[in-house]
């Protein structure tokens, strides 16, 4: 049959709809289909990811180590740096890669297309479960801290997180541009991943020593919170000068006011929300009567922080500040931490994962330049967060160097500032690894340095002092 040209394109026109219509449907299948094999991966994953932590966490333990640092070593370990269990797509990895992916495919005989279907959608599963760990860390951190300390050395921890910023990126920046040769956006953008403090890691730390309630310790947390929100600002500027060359004036006031109308704010209407929170827990009769309230405040914080493009973990930081000052403190701390158990190793352990140490490796010539420049990066990393201590004033027998050693951890905070970077095309290859080098050494070094610091804090001096007068 022959068919005129109008018949044709009809026919034509029908097929594109036709398959324009089967295409979501057909995607829809085989993301049906694969559901069951994603799960199988999340599943495999997380026994790795929790054999990681639990291993690296008590053999650090027995080394008189942080567990933290275990944690994240072990993250290392089962990461794109050695035995490629646990990658991500972000990082750079292909579900080829992966070894659990392989594992999955030889047992389903599954397609190149599948694997990376699957792959994908299980690290997106797994990176959420990781961001959920990090927001109850927070709000773990916020319950453990006591509200009235932090309003005390809050005009300190404000002037120790500025210091703390200024520092570091005046004096990479500078270094970077002078010493290096530096082109200025990728130097600006180098300088700006030095102002971050990851507070996860350190109040974690601070929190297994025993220090997180002290005057140092609370300082620390303060600066670190403070920190968080300038280098959210930080970030945005840079960004934007990425991706213009110029700098958006309007975004980074919203930023700035925003930001410190939902801290003030929050800590404000807490006062009045703690009787209403335990109200309702009294009258509730099920399990959970405590803990289910105390997490959708603590998750539509949250929701708030990310809303008004902030940080999810400073709204779950703010709700644990506020619950903190409630009756049922004590009871909901000890609800809350098998929950943080299940989900904070996750995200230690993925961050870990994300580190390629690959970078570190003399012997590739690629490596050599972001090498020497890592060097003076981690220099001014350690010195730029050290010097914070002595902008604390007013404290008689303060541990300096324990607030300034408390400031050095990047993590995360830092991943996040290479990543953007290099997405961006700001960075070369030589800087982003010297980033990411000063981020795994400064993550990795600031836990056993932070213990050592608190070792010879002033308190315990005089504590010994007047055991051996009394002796």
């Amino acid at each position: 049959m022959i068919f005129s040209e109008p018949i044709l394109n009809s026919f034509t026109w029908f097929n594109f709809l036709n398959a324009g219509l089967q295409s979501p449907l057909l995607a829809t299948t085989n993301e049906a289909e694969y559901a069951p094999i994603v799960l199988t991966g999340v599943l495999l994953s997380l026994v790795v990811i929790y054999l990681a932590s639990k291993i690296g966490g008590e053999l650090f333990r027995m080394m008189d180590l942080p567990p933290v640092l275990g944690e994240l070593v072990g993250g290392v370990l089962v990461g794109a740096s050695a035995l490629h269990l646990v990658v991500f797509p972000d990082s750079g990895a292909a579900g080829s890669d992966s070894i659990i992916m392989t594992i999955l495919q030889f047992i389903n005989n599954l397609s190149p297309d599948a694997v990376t279907s699957i792959f994908q959608s299980q690290s997106e599963v797994v990176s959420v479960l990781a961001e959920l760990g990090v927001i109850i860390l927070l709000f773990e951190i916020g319950l453990e801290s006591d509200l009235k300390e932090l309003q005390k050395v809050g005009y300190q921890a404000t002037i120790v997180a500025c210091v703390g910023v200024a520092v570091p990126f005046a004096a990479g920046t500078a270094g970077l541009i002078l010493l290096f040769h530096a082109p200025v956006i990728p130097a600006i953008f180098a300088g700006a991943a030095l102002t971050a403090t990851s507070i996860g890691i350190t109040s974690k730390v601070l929190s297994e020593i025993g220090q997180l309630k002290s005057r140092e310790g609370q300082i620390i947390v303060g600066a670190a919170v403070i920190d968080d929100i300038l280098g959210i600002i930080v970030l945005a500027v840079v960004a934007s000068l990425a991706k213009t060359g110029e700098v958006d004036i309007f975004n980074v006031i919203y930023l700035i006011v925003s930001a410190t109308v939902f801290l003030i704010g929050s800590i404000l209407l807490g006062k009045y929300f703690n009787q209403s929170f335990v109200a309702i827990a009294d009258k509730l009769q099920t399990r959970g009567n405590l803990i289910i309230p105390a997490f959708i405040f603590a998750f539509f914080m949250a929701f708030l922080g990310s809303a008004i493009h902030l940080e999810a973990i400073l709204g779950a930081f703010a709700a644990g500040l506020v619950l903190d000052e409630t009756d049922k403190r004590k009871e909901l701390d000890e609800q809350v931490k098998p929950v943080a158990d299940m989900l904070v190793p996750v995200f230690f352990v993925t961050v870990g994962a994300k580190v390629d140490l690959g970078v570190l490796n003399p012997l590739v010539p690629g490596n050599r330049e972001g090498l020497i420049i890592a060097t003076f990066l981690i220099a001014i990393a350690i010195i730029g967060k050290v010097v914070t201590g002595w902008a604390v004033f007013g404290q008689p027998g303060i541990n300096r160097l324990a607030v300034g050693v408390g400031m050095i951890p990047r993590g995360e905070v830092g991943l996040v500032f290479a990543a953007i970077g290099a997405a961006s095309g700001t960075l070369d290859k030589p800087l982003q690894a010297a980033i990411v080098i000063m981020v795994i050494l400064t993550t990795f070094l600031a836990p056993p340095l932070l213990r050592f610091a608190f070792k010879q804090s002033p308190e315990e001096k005089e504590s010994l002092e007047k055991a051996n007068v009394i002796g």
